[in-house]
């Protein structure tokens, strides 16, 4: 190895809190130019309650909030977690909004508020590293768009209707609806939840400002990574010093054994989704096949089939995040550690681990 994966979280950290190498990539994949940058808290409590939430790049530019979050390996919940970090981002403005006298009357003679005309758009950028949701585009961003848009999207019988009239009439009308800045609230477009998709970019010939940073997270990635491999990274000074960061050279104990503790549950997360595919499939098919017979006739044995594949899937699911936390308790992982890296609730890991030690599992 020659060079640390940059597609792991704690290479990556290490990489992006060079101020210039992190603008470097925001301008390249967003296409702007940044005129400051300023980086912000990555860890924060949202409540007395609340664990704490923790994302691996957060900063402020050009009038708006950033994260950027590497996800390198498949997670069912991916999408409803980056949401949460993305409203969060902008709930903790709350922490630096300046206060404001309200001329109410009260027993306090004025009431204080907070001057929310000062909260700033957020932008989060996840950066999937074999996940592609099922897209085959480069990236797929979603905003707060009104809901007459999408209604109008999805209203198959007006698209398919030989008059254009009615189309061409709603459609000015939701051109209006996007136009309407009253109150700010354009402000509810600016902001976006992006999904960058690293295999999808690297496999497209097409050349994009972007694509070299994928590619050189690609080469990373790579087990027995080679001085050769990053030839042509070289002539750039910007890539030049994220070599620097991450050689093998420079890295000391810890990092290397970092690397290693994460391949090994790379691998094991891998193998439980195959055990996850083929259980939930082998259960689904013959239970599915049974109902279906039964019935005794072929709708009911498409009916039967689809509901105990479903039924089997959510089976083989279940057996595959036993098998992950029986795996990772086995290997001295405490229940905290387990519930964080498998995003399971730690009530459900610790019901999971006495189960299994009552069975004789542990």
């Amino acid at each position: 190895m020659y060079l640390a994966p940059l597609n792991y979280d704690r290479f990556f950290k290490k990489v992006f809190s060079q101020v210039h190498i992190a603008r470097a990539f925001l301008e390249d994949f967003l296409d702007v130019k940044i005129q400051e940058i300023t980086f912000l808290d990555r860890t924060k409590y949202l409540t007395d309650a609340s664990a704490k939430i923790e994302v691996d790049f957060r900063c402020k530019i050009n009038g708006a909030n950033i994260i950027v979050e590497m996800q390198q390996w498949y997670k069912p919940d991916v999408i409803k977690r980056f949401y949460l970090y993305h409203c969060a981002s902008t709930a903790l403005q709350l922490e630096t909004l300046a206060e404001k006298k309200v001329p109410i009357q009260t027993e306090d003679k004025r009431a204080k508020d907070r001057s929310y005309k000062e909260v700033v758009p957020v932008l989060t950028l996840v950066w999937m590293v074999d996940d592609s949701l099922q897209f085959s585009e480069h990236f797929m961003g979603y905003i707060t768009a009104p809901e007459t848009a999408l209604s109008f999207l999805e209203n198959h019988e007006l698209w398919h209707k030989e008059d254009r009239t009615e189309l061409l009439d709603i459609r000015q009308n939701i051109l209006k609806t996007l136009e309407n800045k009253h109150k700010n609230l354009d402000f509810l477009r600016k902001n976006r939840l992006v999904f960058m998709f690293q295999e999808n970019i690297i496999k497209d010939e097409k050349f994009t400002k972007y694509h070299r940073w994928f590619e050189f997270a690609e080469k990373t990635r790579q087990r027995n990574n080679k001085k050769t491999d990053f030839t042509k990274f070289k002539k750039d000074d910007l890539f030049q010093d994220i070599m620097r960061i991450i050689a093998k050279d420079v890295l000391n104990k810890e990092d290397l054994n970092y690397i290693e503790t994460e391949e090994e549950h790379i691998k094991l997360v891998n193998k439980a989704l195959r055990d996850e595919r083929e259980s939930g499939f082998e259960e689904g098919f013959y239970e599915g096949k049974e109902k279906g017979f039964e019935q005794g006739m072929e709708e009911g044995k498409e009916k039967g089939f689809g509901e105990g594949m479903e039924k089997g899937m959510e089976k083989g699911m279940e057996k595959g995040m036993e098998f992950n936390v029986i795996t990772l308790a086995k290997k001295g992982k405490t229940a905290t550690d387990i519930s964080e890296w498998l995003e399971i609730e730690i009530e459900r890991v610790r019901f999971i681990i006495e189960k299994a030690k009552k069975e004789g599992k542990l």
